[in-house]
């Protein structure tokens, strides 16, 4: 497995819709961040699906290194 790489360290926050799915980025190669763009393919990273319950801002994590997935979790301040 390869480890994620780190394209921004900071979270990203997207206002997200009731009722879709989303795929979080875990591997941290996507064009589309947060989301999976299938850049993963090859890593033995996958995607975190997100289903969304009220319409809101989710802050989905930038370094990858949350414990968290897919929101921040702060981790990006000792990353």
């Amino acid at each position: 497995m390869t480890a994620p790489v780190c394209p921004q360290k900071a979270p990203y926050p997207v206002l997200v819709k009731a009722g879709d799915t989303v795929w979080w980025c875990a591997c941290g190669r996507s064009a589309a961040q947060p989301f999976c763009d299938g850049s993963h393919a090859g890593t033995g990273i996958e995607p975190v699906p997100y289903t969304v319950t009220t319409d809101r801002t989710v802050w989905f994590c930038g370094c990858k290194a949350t414990r968290q997935a897919p929101h921040c979790d702060g981790s990006h301040k000792t990353s």
